[in-house]
């Protein structure tokens, strides 16, 4: 009997959750491979810049499961282990998603702490949930490093040579969105009204002559180059986005976790 319980032992031990075989892959580490490859570029490059004009180190992680460890434990092993953000300035962030637990968490460095306090890292998690339960988990962090990015560009009063493309989902907890506020039968009325009256403008300006001149520019504005303004999506990755390794910064546990 006690031959088993010891094999057992250690067959679980063995496929425990070892932190010390994690090698950062550069900002980007994907090990539980989630996230695609354009998004993955798209962020390599971004945060390369972020790091060029600022100093500040950012590293997105994912793993398929925590093995029943504390995420925040796990976010504070792996920030110290692999030394994110400059020792002299402890200016770097550990973005953490667990993928079979949907556990994420925002570890913060000492450096960074002013300018990202806990309930901002809160936030930013919250803010990364539409896309999480959507599995969208290039778009979740992107979204993150954008927010973290603005955040940080502000506090040194500084430009990011690097764009990232708009939102692919929108905040469904926030209590603004009209969306939440409506019932999918009032949105259909509304916009049943809505292409009433486009109907009724355009049929009384006479072609594309007065008010139905009008509605039809606006409603054909958006068919020449699409979201041109969405910036280095896929685009000019190339640009500096070769990472030189982190710089063994320090972390004492700041930052937040959520789930999603």
């Amino acid at each position: 009997m006690r031959s088993i319980l010891l094999s057992l032992v250690l067959a679980a031990s063995s496929f425990a959750l070892d932190l010390s075989k994690l090698k950062p892959e550069g900002y980007v580490s994907d090990f539980a491979n989630v996230v695609d490859p354009e998004s993955k570029a798209t962020l390599n490059a971004y945060l390369a810049a972020l790091e060029k004009a600022s100093g500040a180190q950012i590293a997105l992680v994912t793993i398929d499961t925590l093995d029943g460890e504390i995420v925040g434990d796990v976010a504070n092993k792996l920030y110290i282990q692999w030394g994110v953000g400059k020792k002299s300035t402890n200016e770097g962030a550990l973005f953490l998603l667990v993928i079979r637990d949907r556990k994420s968490r925002l570890e913060v460095g000492y450096g960074l702490e002013p300018i990202v306090p806990d309930g901002s890292a809160g936030d930013i998690l919250r803010a990364m949930r539409p896309a999480l339960r959507a599995g969208g988990y290039g778009s979740a962090l992107i979204e993150a490093a954008r927010t973290l990015g603005v955040k940080i560009a502000t506090a040194k009063n500084i430009q990011i040579g690097e764009t990232l493309p708009a939102p692919l989902f929108n905040d469904d907890e926030s209590s603004g969105d009209l969306k939440s506020q409506l019932s999918p039968k009032e949105i259909m009325i509304m916009v049943g009204i809505a292409i009433f009256i486009l109907i009724l403008l355009i049929n009384s300006g006479g072609g594309r002559g007065g008010m139905g001149g009008l509605v039809w520019m606006l409603l054909n504005a958006g068919g020449g180059g699409g979201y041109s303004s969405r910036g280095g999506f896929g685009g000019s990755s190339s640009g500096g986005s070769s990472w030189g390794g982190f710089g063994g910064g320090s972390s004492g546990g700041g930052g937040a976790s959520s789930d999603w």
